[in-house]
């Protein structure tokens, strides 16, 4: 179509747009003069939105956008997609990516046992390196800058006595690159985090029996080194019975503080309530500010266990019954070694746990609370389980008792506030920027999968599931995400990291390929390449059109959005032309 060419009719350029790419959709308009009159046709653009993304009619506009051509838009010219660095410092498979608070610095964990800091600039460049081998370690995994940015929690798998693995976390100090701290952490896939500035939970593991066990979550000053010896430095938050072979992994702290204002509501109905009792504020969306709810979920809610509060039979006396009836015959004969030491331990635990917290989802719980979030099971090795424990405020600090808030003799455990039953094998965790929504990758189970060995989980599938919690309703919402897939076996199975940001998720994959989806919309909109294994990536906290992935292939690539490079090209000062040189050298 030349600019003085016949006018289309509407039906016809909408037909034509169906098959332009993004790109030669949004170019149309450099050359055709019909453009100025269908550019805000909102009845065009909507009918192209759901056509071109295929995205479902019963899911309304994002309710920042302005307009429907504004949206179509932004789904192509902000999602970091176009690849414009490559970091090759590392000499291993890159296992861990994080950002500081102020998108200054990120910090980057191999196989190499290094850990790295690099300086975020329009160009990327290393900033400093700390080589973790003289302390034992055999490689770091996964690291994350504190509420400030003036320390960074590194943690890594330690090579013990006799060859045997742990975990140990380092804490550093970010004003000259300093070790101030080491913490013994067990097993080395909880991983650790930051509770506030200076204080990190770490966990440990106690073996009770061959498939029973207790884990215990310590809270851990991380100044050790130099604290007086009169202050306690570490006290112990949470004691954790664990049935059939499970233990506590992966560790995070959800902040409740920001529930009631939440960036991007995913409940389409609530959103809807939200904005017609209130001016509903009108963000950038080609910049970084927050997000809006979907849907909730078709399929049905996730599973929700808590304890019960009232008893029967005391547990001593159900206990002896118990080997009365076993040593009398009367138990079941086919109880095998594994059955009779999980019975025995659930009895013993029924009355020396302390009771849950009051109901998480009560309307006056303290918005100064805190979640800790961690991954756990009651049927089998793999983690299946979402475990959440409340954090009070006076257990926020390693003041007082060594061993924690004091408790009666018979409280010997703690019980969980709340758990979710994710029903596969649980491989990343990941909260929204306000920490209302919990992202979580896992491959399914066969839906009629019976767990008879604890040792022995079922089948995990080849595709990711990636889910979505509302944590103030501990309820699923939305469908699972899709595009992702994995494929080493339940034994081998490793964590892949996610991340969020205000408008989009992200996640690795085992299929070379990071992906990133619309929070809103749930559709896929980017498939990044790398040679091997995406491990993690991370969105930067203050620019979510910058994005960085991290692969086995020893790379970290720097994504950004096509409207960020187009800026960025047009801030380059363009080459003197040769000809105007040799005049002005003539001149003079």
């Amino acid at each position: 179509m030349a600019a003085g060419g016949p006018l289309l009719p509407d039906c016809v350029l909408f037909e034509i747009f169906l098959y332009l790419d993004h790109a030669d959709v949004l170019a149309v308009g450099l050359v055709c003069r019909q453009w100025r009159a269908v550019a805000r046709d909102e009845f065009l653009w909507k009918e192209l939105f759901y056509r071109y993304y295929r995205v479902s009619r019963d899911v309304p506009r994002h309710p920042a956008a302005v307009s429907w051509y504004d949206e179509f838009q932004r789904l192509y010219d902000t999602i970091p997609c176009i690849e414009v660095q490559a970091l090759k410092e590392h000499s291993d498979q890159v296992l861990h990516l994080s950002f500081s608070h102020s998108g200054c610095l990120f910090a980057s964990c191999s196989k190499d046992c290094t850990v790295k800091i690099w300086s975020n600039e329009l160009d990327i460049s290393l900033q400093h390196s700390s080589n973790m081998r003289p302390y034992n370690w055999s490689y770091t995994q996964f690291s994350q800058f504190n509420s400030d940015d003036s320390l960074l929690l590194v943690s890594g798998v330690f090579v013990g006595p006799h060859n045997s693995s742990s975990g140990e976390i380092a804490v550093i100090s970010m004003e000259n690159f300093t070790l101030l701290s080491r913490v013994r952490n067990k097993p080395y896939d909880v991983f650790g985090c930051w509770l506030n500035e200076t204080n990190l939970i770490s966990g440990n593991l106690h073996r009770i029996g061959r498939i029973t066990s207790c884990s215990v979550l310590w809270l851990n000053n991380a100044f050790q080194g130099i604290e007086s010896e009169n202050v306690n430095v570490v006290k112990r938050l949470f004691k954790i019975q664990n049935l059939n072979a499970s233990t506590i992994r992966t560790v995070m702290v959800a902040d409740c503080s920001r529930y009631d204002s939440p960036d991007l509501l995913l409940d389409y109905e609530e959103q809807l309530a939200a904005s017609s009792t209130s001016t509903c504020p009108v963000f950038d969306l080609g910049s970084d500010s927050e997000e809006e709810e979907s849907k909730p979920k078709q399929t049905p809610e996730p599973a929700v266990q808590e304890l019960p509060d009232d008893r029967a039979m005391p547990a001593e006396d159900e206990l002896q019954q118990f080997f009365d009836g076993f040593m009398g015959g009367c138990v079941r004969p086919a109880m095998t070694e594994a059955e009779l030491e999980n019975k025995v331990a659930e009895l013993f635990i029924r009355n020396r746990t302390k009771p849950p917290e009051v109901n998480l989802l009560s309307a006056d719980s303290n918005s100064k609370t805190k979640y800790l979030i961690f991954t756990t099971g009651c049927l089998t090795y793999s983690p299946h389980q979402i475990g959440i424990k409340r954090i009070l405020p006076h257990q926020m600090t390693t003041a007082g008792p060594v061993l924690g808030e004091e408790r009666r003799s018979d409280e010997f455990f703690d019980s969980l506030d709340h758990v979710i039953d994710i029903h596969g094998h649980i491989i990343g965790m990941g909260l929204s920027p306000d920490h209302r929504y919990l992202y979580v990758n896992s491959r399914a189970w066969p839906w009629d999968c019976v767990i008879s060995d604890p040792m022995q989980p079922p089948p995990i599938a080849e595709e990711i599931d990636l889910h979505v919690f509302d944590l103030k309703t501990m309820k699923e919402v939305k469908r699972a995400l899709r595009a992702h897939r994995a494929y080493t076996p339940n034994e081998e199975c490793f964590f892949i990291f996610l991340d969020v940001s205000r408008d989009f998720v992200a996640s690795g994959a085992e299929d070379r390929h990071g992906y990133i989806w619309d929070r809103h919309y749930n559709i896929c909109l980017a498939k990044l390449q790398h040679d091997n294994v995406v491990n993690s990536v991370a969105f930067s906290p203050v620019e979510q059109e910058l994005l960085l992935t991290a692969s086995d292939d020893a790379t970290i690539k720097v994504w950004r959005s096509p409207r960020t490079v187009r800026i960025q090209q047009a801030r380059k000062p363009r080459p003197r032309k040769l000809l105007f040189s040799w005049l002005m050298n003539q001149k003079s």
